[in-house]
């Protein structure tokens, strides 16, 4: 019994670790994740609260983890375990019945599962938090008390700055399809594949063969075999994102864009009003640098043109902007605004305004810049 509430622990301590983890990696889209639920029930009063909520069930979910593996305090701690299995699993099974939100994000970008698989996760885990609810007394620290205390603070103190840290510049491990290195082309030189499945006429199995790598000159095989069916996979002009560059009349400008072979640095800000004002002089003089050596340099925005002078007129900022889904934009970097330098349709970098870079470093970094 003694080994089933060890395993029970680390199990799910580790779990939780990398749930708290994967999720405080990118706090501003757990919180986005959080307002999507604050929508779906009615709650739109609680929106200014998601950040701070995204930041503080992180922090609460890696320290129960690792209290749980370091057996810290687990006779008090674990009511809050209970209770925050509890919670999650009702919630899960709601949204398993009715869907008010897609996707749960219980493992951030990280892991997506479906509604029905978060809420079967929940349920196995729940076996291994009752069992060790049930046994909280016979859990004993090799800490002494106050230690005991010092570490869960220290847990508590560190994650809460290391996912304020992570809000305040970027990801240090981006989990979506935006990352450093991604290409946005499809990949127009390679040709379509296509699959030829064939049956074995006596046994009834079949095999699948890439054309033209299969044994068509081989007489026996040709005789017991029969072509039944064949699949073609599409390389060229697979749209690899939902990226849309759209200037201020809707014209669609997307492939003209994407396709460039220059530099093209993008000030991304989903929505111009809330561009805060302790960026506008980094961004001024990053896009003014930028402008008079006469690389390329653009705004990229989901906001309206009426906005877009406004903004313009009230921080001087001199830029083309075109537009593109908000939803997009907040994906593709988790700042507002955040910067992207695109080449051939390869994101190259990606900056949060904090760490907004001077010309002097992207010609250091980018030759020819």
């Amino acid at each position: 019994m003694k080994l089933l509430r060890t395993v029970s622990c680390i199990l799910v301590g580790l779990v939780f670790i990398f749930s708290g983890f994967v999720k405080g990696v990118d706090p501003l889209g757990t919180a986005y994740k959080i307002e999507d639920y604050f929508i779906a029930y009615g709650m739109d009063w609680a929106m200014p609260l998601a950040l701070f909520l995204s930041i503080s069930l992180c922090m609460v979910e890696f320290v129960l983890g690792y209290s749980l593996v370091l057996n810290l305090r687990l006779k008090q701690l674990s009511w809050l375990l209970l209770a925050m299995m509890s919670f999650f699993t009702l919630v899960t099974l709601y949204d398993a019945l009715y869907s008010p939100v897609p996707d749960c994000g219980c493992f951030g970008d990280a892991i997506t599962l479906t509604n029905w698989q978060t809420f079967y996760k929940n349920l196995v885990l729940m076996v291994f938090v009752l069992l060790i609810f049930t046994s909280k007394k016979k859990f004993k620290s090799i800490f002494n008390p106050k230690i005991d205390i010092v570490l869960i603070l220290i847990g508590i103190v560190g994650f809460s700055w290391f996912s304020i840290y992570q809000y305040r510049h970027l990801p240090m491990i981006d989990f979506r399809e935006w990352k450093v290195g991604t290409d946005l082309t499809p990949d127009s030189e390679r040709e379509d594949e296509i699959f030829l499945i064939y049956k074995n006429t006596k046994t009834g199995e079949t095999q699948e063969y890439l054309s033209p790598n299969y044994p068509w000159n081989d007489s026996v095989w040709m005789s017991e075999w029969e072509f039944v069916d064949q699949r073609v996979v599409e390389h060229s002009g697979i749209q690899l994102h939902n990226l849309r560059f759209e200037d201020l009349s809707g014209s669609d400008l997307t492939d003209e864009i994407i396709h460039k072979s220059d530099y093209q640095l993008f000030i991304v800000t989903w929505n111009v009003n809330k561009f805060p004002d302790k960026a506008i002089s980094q961004i001024k003089s990053l896009v003014e640098n930028v402008t008079s050596r006469e690389s390329s340099i653009h705004g990229l925005t989901s906001s309206l043109s009426e906005d877009i002078e406004q903004f313009q007129a009230k921080t001087g900022i001199d830029l083309v902007f075109y537009n593109s889904d908000d939803i997009v934009l907040k994906t593709m970097i988790r700042a507002n605004p955040g910067i992207v330098l695109l080449k051939d349709g390869e994101i190259l970098a990606k900056w949060h305004y904090n760490d907004c870079p001077d010309i002097v470093e992207l010609e250091r970094k980018f030759p020819g810049f």
